[in-house]
């Protein structure tokens, strides 16, 4: 048992040598996929499972932070999950809330929530926009927390704001129209001012984003892992990033 896991000590640290930092991306996205099928094959039960998954956000963070990864989004809790039958979603969010209770903690991240907080229950909600506040001074590692979060529901609440403040200057819908553009969009989404998502990570062997950063990421490269969430592990990580640094990237050229 120790020899296999000596032979994966020195191919990460051989992985991690030979990452360029020059071609890191700058901006992660992941999709936390797995928690569920990973306590069932564990025999545990769905909330132990999604435990086993915050923990290993903070874990994955600590990666990103030590190879100078400069923002992460979290695929947290999306809408249609607060659909899930209240027996599972009650542990879920308590968990999502001890969560970002950690974040917060004394050299954190600096946490910015991302989705339609006026969804959440109202204290979720309200510890989303504290932890925004008390961290908005951080310094490094910038973390989007998407809670509630629904990649169509992000692009209506767009136009709809887009649409609010141009009526309120007094432009016409005709105005409006004549003038729009994807720049308009992009400032009045949950991300607003961000650099879209160079790279985007599932984990559990799903090929598909279930509506994570639909605008955000029309020419993110996404790199898909088998692992389990709970399972991943760093040199699944730093494989994610020697794939990325191998790709050549055209946004649509």
């Amino acid at each position: 048992m120790r020899w296999p896991g000596f032979l994966y000590g020195l191919y990460e640290r051989r992985l991690s040598r030979e990452l360029n930092v020059l071609k890191l991306p700058a901006h992660i996205g992941v999709l936390v996929d797995g928690n569920r099928r990973w306590a069932k094959l564990a025999g545990a039960t769905t909330a132990h499972g999604h435990q086993a998954g915050a923990d290993k956000i903070h874990e994955f963070l600590g990666w990103c932070r030590d190879i100078g990864i400069q923002t992460v989004t979290l695929y947290m809790l999306s809408t249609d999950n607060l659909t899930r039958p209240e027996a599972e979603l009650k542990p879920l969010l308590d968990i999502i809330q001890n969560t970002l209770a950690r974040l917060g903690e004394e050299g954190g991240p600096r946490v910015q929530p991302v989705g339609a907080v006026e969804l959440l229950p109202a204290d979720l909600a309200a510890t989303l926009a504290e932890l925004k506040a008390k961290t908005a001074g951080r310094e490094g590692l910038h973390v989007n927390v998407a809670v509630g979060y629904g990649g169509r529901r992000e692009i209506v609440d767009a136009v709809r704001k887009l649409l609010l403040e141009e009526g309120a200057a007094g432009r016409s819908p005709e105005d409006i129209a004549a003038s729009l553009d994807d720049g308009d969009i992009s400032r009045h989404l949950y991300t607003s001012g961000q650099p879209d998502p160079d790279l985007l990570i599932r984990t559990s062997g799903e090929q598909r984003l279930s509506g994570f950063l639909t605008w955000q990421s029309a020419y993110s490269e996404f790199y898909f892992c088998e692992a389990l969430w709970p399972d991943f592990r760093r040199v699944d990580f730093l494989r994610a990033l020697r794939d990325y640094e191998l790709r050549s990237r055209r946004f649509g050229s």
